[in-house]
């Protein structure tokens, strides 16, 4: 797979709006920086997004989030590793992601209100339109993911 363009180079001024909204979401928002890696992990897998996921799973070790956490946002209905504030941080990530075919549902908004405030389910709305923005200018444009060199199996 090659890239389509660069869009960093083709628009920079593009990217540079977006990269305020990151800045915004992961600084200023106030929210769980853990919630944010969730939305981020799970957006990017339902969207297929390898650049994201990579860079995600990444940060998310770098942060300290334990791999079995990380390896399950993809299993996170069937797994008792997420807490009910996760849980309902994740099927809202998934609706809107999917918002075509889910039409964000009462019953994914709600378990929202039973954990956070009207503010907080804003900003939290945003951090999945924020990344829903990057995973189709890296989708799309086809960016590319860096390749580690390959580990052979034990």
């Amino acid at each position: 797979m090659h890239a389509r363009i660069d869009y960093r180079k083709a628009a920079p001024d593009a990217v540079q709006a977006i990269a305020a909204l990151n800045q915004y979401v992961a600084e200023q928002s106030g929210l769980d920086p853990r919630l944010v890696h969730l939305i981020n992990l799970r957006a990017s897998q339902i969207n297929g997004c390898a650049y994201c996921v990579d860079m995600h799973v990444r940060e998310a070790r770098r942060e300290g989030l334990g791999e079995q956490w990380i390896n399950l946002v993809c299993a996170w209905r069937e797994s008792p590793v997420f807490d009910d504030r996760e849980r309902a941080v994740l099927a809202w990530t998934e609706a809107l992601t999917n918002i075509s075919a889910s039409g964000a549902p009462d019953a994914e908004f709600e378990p929202l209100r039973e954990h956070f405030s009207d503010a907080e389910i804003t900003r939290l709305t945003v951090a999945v339109g924020l990344i829903n923005v990057w995973n189709r200018l890296a989708v799309g444009l086809r960016a590319r993911h860096r390749v580690d060199a390959p580990v052979e199996a034990v």
